[in-house]
Formats: C-alpha cells, sequence, structure tokens
C-alpha cells in the first residue's frame, strides 16, 4: 500500500480511482496529477515505482490542499458564516440544511432523528 498526504491508497485500483481516497482530490484533479507525474491512468496503484509515487507526492505537496489543511480551512470558513450572522451562518447554527432545500417532510440528514411533540389533551367537562 502506497501512502499519500497521510492517507493508505488501495494497490489494486487504478491510479486515477485510488487517489480520490484522498480528502480534496476528485477525479478530475486526479488525471492532472497523473498527467503532470506521467503515470497512466490505467496503471494500479500497486504498480506505481518509487519515482512514479515520489513524484506524484511531491505534486499534491506542492499544489493542492489536502487532508487535514483542507478541513480545517473548511471549518473555518464555516465558523466565519456563523460568526458574522450570515443567512447561511444561521442555518448552521441551528443545524438545517442551507442550499433552499425544504424542511417540512425531508431534510433528516441534517435535522436529525425525529422529535415527537406531544398534542395538549382537550379539557373534557
Amino acid at each position: 500500500m502506497a501512502r499519500i498526504a497521510g492517507v493508505d491508497i488501495p494497490d489494486k485500483k487504478r491510479g486515477e480511482i485510488a487517489l480520490t481516497y484522498i480528502f480534496g482530490i476528485g477525479r478530475s484533479t486526479a488525471q492532472k496529477i497523473l498527467t503532470k507525474a506521467a503515470v497512466s491512468f490505467d496503471k494500479k496503484a500497486g504498480e506505481w515505482n518509487d519515482t512514479e509515487a515520489s513524484a506524484i507526492r511531491a505534486i499534491i505537496a506542492a499544489e493542492f490542499k489536502t487532508e487535514g489543511q483542507l478541513k480545517s480551512e473548511v471549518q473555518l470558513n464555516i465558523k466565519r458564516l456563523m460568526d458574522i450572522g450570515c443567512y447561511r451562518g444561521l442555518r448552521h447554527r441551528k443545524g438545517l440544511p442551507l442550499r433552499g432545500q425544504r424542511t417540512k417532510n425531508n431534510s433528516r440528514t441534517r435535522k436529525g432523528r425525529r422529535k415527537t411533540v406531544a398534542n395538549k389533551k382537550k379539557v373534557t367537562k
């Protein structure tokens, strides 16, 4: 198993797919990295020799924010939105969806499990 940017890359996957296991690298970015490193997309990650792996590591370290650095930046951006009190920040604070989705029926991922609210009993005479 190759280790790039603190992540174990699966050996049996194509290089293009294997690089997507790193947070912050998707398919198109992986293709750009492999093109710069002069490695075939179809070559499996386990078949990379040391020079190819080190070239990929160097490109990722020099040009991309990945893993912890990127996650902390995203968290800081969310915190900034919450501090300035903008609409998206308020939605983050309340744990509701931020991008205009309806919340009457769906949005269980953001809202969490249902909280059942009991009805008031009617007073009998």
